[in-house]
């Protein structure tokens, strides 16, 4: 992946943190706890996406029409092999 240079400015406070986090936990630059802690940023966001899928598709009533056909011409307790 290749990478782009972007000027970033924080307050002193975060600056203090992204050196202390640096090095506890053995971080190769402050470009890369950046990165970090965009990664985490990214996840969340993509959490909160796939949350509001599920609840639009529950909502809307497939996900009751997929649990009625999803076993269709399987007895309860039967596998199908």
């Amino acid at each position: 992946m290749s990478a782009t240079k972007l000027s970033v400015s924080v307050d002193a406070e975060l600056a203090t943190f992204i050196e202390h986090y640096r090095d506890r936990h053995g971080v190769k630059s402050r470009s890369e706890v950046v990165e970090r802690a965009l990664e985490l940023l990214q996840e969340a966001d993509l959490a909160e996406q796939y949350e509001a899928a599920y609840r639009e598709w529950t909502e809307s009533g497939e996900a009751e029409l997929w649990d009625q056909t999803v076993g269709d011409g399987i007895a309860p307790g039967e596998r199908w092999e």
